[in-house]
């Protein structure tokens, strides 16, 4: 099992930034070993807009790339999404995520096995 908690999400106004965080418990290492965020605006399906595989390695949506930062501790097992000059189209549930496989390939995000409550961002002008 793999359990993840976000915290993090708020209010704030086109331009400024807020840093996601996510913990994550494990009872096998092995089935968070590549993590990401994942988001759903109003009326839209969910997407990947970053993700770090197990060697550390970044990948990130066009829409958030230069923007958006992913990070990891892992020696206090936390999850990070640092998201800066945030615009009205960042508006979304964002949902933290974990997967024993790769979640990006090629350019495509691929569904995770595991993820959290999710947490609400909200930009406004």
């Amino acid at each position: 099992q793999v359990h993840l908690a976000e915290s993090g999400g708020g209010s704030v106004q086109i331009g400024g930034s807020l840093r996601l965080s996510c913990e994550v418990s494990a009872d096998n290492p092995y089935n968070a070993a590549h993590m990401g965020w994942f988001r759903q605006a109003p009326e839209k399906s969910r997407e990947g807009i970053a993700v770090i595989d197990k060697e550390g390695s970044a990948h990130y949506a066009e829409s958030v790339k230069g923007r958006f930062t992913i990070s990891k501790d892992n020696a206090k097992n936390l999850l990070h999404l640092q998201m800066n000059n945030l615009n009205l189209e960042d508006t979304a549930v964002y949902y933290c995520v974990a997967d024993p496989g790769f979640l990006y390939a090629d350019g495509d995000f691929y569904r995770p096995n595991y993820w959290g409550q999710g947490t609400q961002v909200t930009v406004s002008s």
